[in-house]
């Protein structure tokens, strides 16, 4: 089926569609042919099937590790809309907490409720501008953790079975910035066990975490760390050994504050963003013989 009749389809569902590459952090790149928000489970259901005959689908959610492509993304781009966005806090036998948090709830907010809540465990994320269903797909972290030391299951809907799935943690088989998660699944919820801790003490560490990034780390069109930290060492400071802060192609140029950030212009390009990414591997590579990876999530790129 084309995204155009699986979007006749949605309309009599009121589903919404619109901009790209503008609702990421970058803040560049070009439009998709289709774009729904999903608001219920039931919507996936009635769906499923148009769904699962589009070749190309991406999942959205505060796009703060993808690039997309200048020009026409030609797929289908899913979000998921507010009802997504819950939080359900559960006791368990063991002495510790469940929390339940939908995918489209963002990180930093729910950091803050939980540590509101006498929860600790989970203060890193308030740095993290993603979503919980991005975060548990490239099981992101920092400060010292990440998704996988707290996550115990995740709810996703399988867009090629046509049907919901709740996958425990082994079974994600989580990585560094990564898991098994893949991109025909869209992740609708997952679950967190924490233990009791004292709210007043998670909230000054929420505290100086955000004052650590706002120090370290810039602001601006970017989608944080470009690329992966190799063993034993971090890709901003191999970059900088390279020389390479503040190095410029077209709109987008390396951050003068970390080496490991990109930052978009105002106005800018998806193309200048990838064109230095690959200048920047390959700069070191060539002085260092280390062969950087990338967070980032490419869409639209022909390569």
């Amino acid at each position: 089926m084309s995204v155009e009749n699986l979007l006749k389809r949605a309309a009599d569902l009121g589903l919404a569609h619109g901009a790209f590459g503008a609702l990421t952090t970058y803040r560049t790149g070009g439009v998709a042919r289709g774009f729904l928000t999903i608001e219920t489970r039931e919507q996936l259901t009635t769906l499923g099937a148009e769904l699962a005959a589009c070749e190309r689908i991406t999942v959205l959610g505060n796009g703060s590790n993808m690039l997309v492509a200048d020009g026409e993304y030609d797929g289908l781009v899913v979000h998921l809309g507010e009802s997504f966005s819950t939080l359900t806090i559960s006791p368990t036998n063991q002495g510790r907490t469940a929390v339940t948090i939908g995918a489209a709830l963002d990180l930093p907010i729910a950091a803050r409720r939980i540590a509101e809540s006498g929860l600790t465990g989970f203060e890193w994320a308030v740095g993290v501008p993603g979503t919980i269903g991005g975060a548990v797909t490239m099981n992101a972290g920092g400060h010292g953790s990440d998704m996988a030391a707290a996550v115990t299951s995740v709810e996703l809907w399988r867009i090629d079975e046509q049907q919901f799935a709740d996958v425990d943690a082994e079974n994600l088989h989580f990585g560094y910035r990564s898991s098994a998660i893949g991109p025909r699944d869209i992740v609708l919820s997952a679950t967190i066990l924490l233990r009791e801790g004292v709210a007043q003490v998670s909230k000054e560490q929420l505290k100086e975490i955000v004052r650590w990034r706002r120090e370290h780390q810039p602001g601006g069109s970017n989608a944080g760390s470009v690329f992966r930290n190799p063993p034993n060492e971090s890709a901003g400071s191999i970059i900088e050994r390279c020389g390479l802060k503040g190095h410029r192609i077209g709109t987008a140029h390396v951050s003068e504050k970390h080496a490991n950030f990109i930052q978009a212009d105002e106005q800018g390009n998806s193309s200048d963003v990838r064109a230095l990414i690959r200048f920047v591997h390959d700069e070191v590579l060539r002085r260092e013989g280390i062969d950087l990876l990338t967070e980032i999530r490419f869409v639209g790129f022909d390569e």
